[in-house]
């Protein structure tokens, strides 16, 4: 017999599996569109935060205020961007402000540390942003700043997720590490091809990147979620 608790189980788990379908039916599209189509890549974009953030909000009973709000920037960064050069500054305040969200999300959980584990765990971020920004740091005239900056919160992201999964080498804080380097390597993406030198393949690497490291850092959120319920 099918109690109340289970069929509300087997409902959730049904409406996650549907918008997960619905995230890799975008996904797809987008990746199609990147390859064959730019209508159907600028078209579909849009809908791949709107999406994902669907198959969280059916996965949890509660949802988190702040990484609501990192989608929500996240959805505002990918529009943004989309408009490449007009509005290129504004897309990456969108996202410097989902990172901001996923710090104090990933900060939330660390337990407390020594300063010596703090220190290791940041020192492979800082020797990778120096090194990055050396090879950058002649092409980017006025965007110096906000690029430093960027740079710096993105870091910070990587050094409290590699922090959290050194604390407790779980599922939920292997994706959420994971999806935190891929993220970055999608970053770092964006800033060659705009700064360095522009390659054709950079547009789906950095699309494939940042999927596959927003989807990693949804699962984490909902397995931490679930975990709390």
């Amino acid at each position: 017999m099918i109690t109340e608790e289970n069929y509300k189980l087997i409902t959730k788990q049904t409406k996650t599996t549907i918008a997960s379908i619905a995230f890799l039916a975008v996904v797809v599209l987008h990746v199609l569109g990147l390859l064959f189509s730019e209508k159907i890549a600028f078209i579909s974009k849009p809908f791949l935060i709107t999406t994902l953030v669907i198959v969280y909000l059916v996965a949890v009973k509660k949802p988190s205020f702040w990484y609501v709000s990192a989608l929500f920037f996240s959805f505002w960064g990918d529009v943004l961007l989309l408009f490449k050069n007009h509005f290129f500054v504004y897309g990456l305040a969108s996202f410097l402000l989902a990172h901001l969200m996923y710090i104090k999300i990933t900060a939330s959980i660390i337990k407390k540390v020594s300063f010596q584990k703090v220190v290791l765990a940041s020192l492979p971020f800082v020797v990778f942003l120096f090194s990055f920004l050396y090879l950058i740091i002649d092409n980017l005239g006025e965007m110096k700043i906000p690029v430093i900056f960027y740079g710096v919160v993105i870091s910070s992201f990587g050094a409290l997720s590699f922090l959290n999964y050194m604390q407790e080498k779980n599922t939920a804080n292997s994706w959420l590490f994971l999806g935190t380097i891929i993220f970055i390597i999608s970053d770092s993406l964006i800033a060659l091809n705009k700064f360095y030198e522009p390659k054709e393949f950079y547009a789906i690497s950095i699309m494939l990147t940042y999927i596959v490291a927003q989807y990693l850092i949804c699962r984490a959120i909902i397995a931490k979620t679930a975990h709390q319920e």
